[in-house]
């Protein structure tokens, strides 16, 4: 998208949120997914052995702590403790933020908007890595996953309303940057603006048609459009 029509299209919000895998951080790009989705799948079927096919049957570990829930609490608590656990320990070797996602936030802060970042990853894992690179101080909170309700994770509007009282302005004042359909969907249930992060081929169109208000395919065009004259 033009410089001039991004600026145009996030004139009119208050606060930025950002998503924090994709946008920000390639969370496994150290620790694949796949291997943690294997890890967690193994306890699961060990502590809730009827849940053991579905469970070895995805490689996406978010799909297998959503699939804890239907083991109850004490299980779910298990899978979600080592998820998180899998998480501190994939951005320790991630390596460098998301080209231009300095830069996204930043600008973004220097413009006068609030910034935070939500996210479905744990706030402990986003405040990890946040601190081991030094960028600690570019936003003002970390909304992470619900503990023990993967149902208020996006696409739900939870964790985008829980941002905006955070930082004090109305949903509808908000924008969430984010490179999937469910953080569009989130957005739009939260009444909040949204701007599609189209980081692989086929997402420009996805996320587009998913309703969000503007799709870059580089956020270093989100910095520009903060600090255009």
């Amino acid at each position: 998208m033009h410089s001039d029509a991004l600026t145009s299209a996030l004139a009119d919000y208050d606060a930025i949120l950002f998503d924090f895998d994709g946008p920000i951080c390639h969370v496994f790009q150290g620790l694949p997914a796949p291997d943690v989705a294997k890890d967690l799948s193994a306890l699961l079927a060990t502590l809730a052995p009827e849940l053991a096919y579905a469970a070895h049957a995805t490689d996406d570990p978010m799909v297998v702590h959503q699939l804890a829930r239907e083991g109850g609490q004490d299980v779910l608590a298990a899978v979600e403790a080592a998820l998180t656990g899998a998480e501190i320990q994939a951005v320790g070797v991630a390596g460098p933020p998301t080209e231009g996602a300095v830069e996204a936030m930043v600008a973004a802060r220097d413009s006068g908007r609030r910034v935070a970042i939500v996210s479905n990853n744990s706030a402990d894992c986003v405040r990890a890595y946040l601190s081991a690179q030094g960028l600690s101080g570019t936003v003002e909170a970390v909304v992470g996953r619900p503990a023990l309700r993967p149902d208020l994770m996006k696409p739900s509007p939870h964790p985008l309303l829980e941002a905006a009282t955070i930082l004090g302005v109305s949903p509808e004042r908000s924008a969430l940057v984010g490179d999937s359909v469910t953080d569009i969907e989130a957005a739009q249930a939260a009444g909040a603006g949204s701007i599609g992060f189209a980081n692989k081929l086929g997402k420009e169109a996805a996320l587009a048609a998913a309703g969000a208000v503007a799709v870059v395919t580089d956020m270093r065009s989100i910095a520009r459009a903060f600090t255009a004259p």
